[in-house]
C-alpha cells in the first residue's frame, strides 16, 4: 500500500470512529418506560395528529425504549376527567384546552378573553409560550396544581356556528342557545352577545345539537369537522372571537422521577411534534375543514372589518369582569405579544 493510499485508509477509518462516536453518544441509553397520554380530539384532527407525532418521536428518538400509548377521541372521559387524572397520577399525561384549563387555575382564563389575541401575531405568542416569560409563568402555575407542562399545541381560533339560523354579524346571534365550555369568560362572551350559554362537555355536543338542547356553538372548524358536527351545523362565521391551545400535562410527580435522558427525549419530541403542527398539520386541517364545511352545504359567512369590530365592542366589557381576578403583568405578557 503506498503513502498516499495508507492515508486515505487512515483517514476514513478516523472519520468512521468519530462517527461513530457520535451515534454512541446521542443514542438514548436510559431506562424502557411505557405510559399514557388521552386527548378528546377526533381523528383526522391536526391536534390528534400532532399527540401520534408526538409519540412516534419518543419512540423513534429513544430507540423503542420508551413507548406512548395514545387514547384520542374522548375514550377516557372528557378533558375535565382527564386532567384530574393527571393531577391524582392515575394519568401520567393529559391533554385540555386553556378554557377548560381554567377549571383547575384561573390563569388560564387570560386566553379567553375576546379578541386578546389574533393570528396576525400568532408566531410572537409562540415565541413567548415556548421560550419566553409567559411560557415561564404558566410552568409554575402547573407546579402549582400538581402537573408539569410539556406541549403547547395549536387549538385554534373559535369561530360561531348555528344550527337552523344564518349568523352574519353580533345581531343575528341574539337568542341562540350556545354551548360553551365551563370557561366563565366564554360563558360571559355569550352573554354579552345575547345568547344563552349551556356549558356541556364536548363528548355530548353532537346529541345535544340533534336534540335541540343548544342550537349553536363556537368551536375551530378543524374540532367541529373532525366530530361530524358538519352533519348538523348549517351555519358558520368567522368570528374568530376566542383563542385556545390544546396543552399537554404531565404529572409533577411522576414526571420528577423520570430518568433526565427520558424527560430529554419527552421535551425534545414535544418541540418537534409542535412545530411540525404548527407549520405543516393546522394549516392544513383549517383549509380541509372549511372545504368539508361548504360541501356539506354549511354556508359560511366572512366578516367585514365593521361587523368584526361590533362583534369587538360588544364583548370588550367581559375584560372589565375579570382583569382584577388576574394578575396585571400575566395580560401585559400576553398583550406584549400582539405587535
Amino acid at each position: 500500500m503506498n503513502g498516499i493510499m495508507k492515508r486515505t485508509t487512515t483517514c476514513i477509518i478516523a472519520l468512521a470512529m468519530l462517527f461513530g462516536s457520535i451515534v454512541t453518544a446521542n443514542a438514548y441509553d436510559g431506562p424502557k418506560l411505557k405510559f399514557r397520554l388521552a386527548h378528546t380530539t377526533p381523528p383526522g384532527n391536526h391536534i390528534t395528529l400532532a399527540y401520534q407525532k408526538f409519540a412516534d418521536l419518543v419512540k423513534e428518538k429513544s430507540e423503542g425504549k420508551i413507548q406512548v400509548q395514545v387514547f384520542p377521541n374522548a375514550v377516557l372521559g372528557s378533558d375535565r376527567v382527564l386532567i384530574e387524572g393527571a393531577q391524582r397520577g392515575s394519568l401520567e399525561m393529559a391533554v385540555s384546552s386553556t378554557p377548560n384549563m381554567a377549571n383547575f387555575a384561573p390563569d388560564y382564563q387570560v386566553f379567553d378573553l375576546p379578541y386578546i389575541t389574533s393570528p396576525k401575531f400568532q408566531q410572537n405568542l409562540y415565541k413567548a409560550l415556548d421560550s419566553g416569560d409567559l411560557g415561564k409563568y404558566f410552568d409554575k402555575v402547573a407546579h402549582g396544581i400538581g402537573l408539569e407542562n410539556i406541549m403547547w399545541a395549536e387549538y385554534g381560533y373559535r369561530n360561531f356556528c348555528a344550527v337552523s339560523k344564518e349568523i352574519t354579524n353580533a345581531k343575528s346571534l341574539e337568542g341562540l342557545k350556545v354551548r360553551t365550555t365551563a370557561s366563565p369568560v366564554e360563558v360571559d362572551v355569550a352573554k354579552a352577545l345575547g345568547m344563552s350559554p349551556t356549558p356541556i362537555a364536548w363528548g355530548e355536543v353532537y346529541t345535544a345539537l340533534q336534540q335541540g338542547t343548544i342550537d349553536s356553538e363556537g368551536n375551530t372548524f378543524p374540532h367541529l369537522y373532525g366530530a361530524k358536527h358538519n352533519e348538523v351545523l348549517r351555519y358558520a362565521m368567522y368570528s374568530y372571537h376566542n383563542y385556545g391551545m390544546q396543552l399537554g400535562v404531565a404529572n409533577k410527580k411522576w414526571w420528577d422521577s423520570l430518568d433526565p435522558k427520558t424527560q430529554q427525549v419527552i421535551r425534545e419530541a414535544a418541540a418537534e411534534a409542535v412545530q411540525y403542527q404548527r407549520d405543516v398539520l393546522y394549516p392544513e386541517n383549517e383549509k380541509s375543514a372549511y372545504e368539508g364545511f361548504v360541501k356539506s352545504g354549511i354556508k359560511v359567512h366572512t366578516l367585514t372589518d365593521g361587523e368584526m369590530d361590533e362583534l369587538k365592542k360588544l364583548t370588550r366589557p367581559v375584560w372589565d369582569n375579570y382583569l382584577n381576578k388576574l394578575a396585571p403583568e400575566l395580560v401585559q405578557m400576553v398583550q406584549d405579544t400582539q405587535k
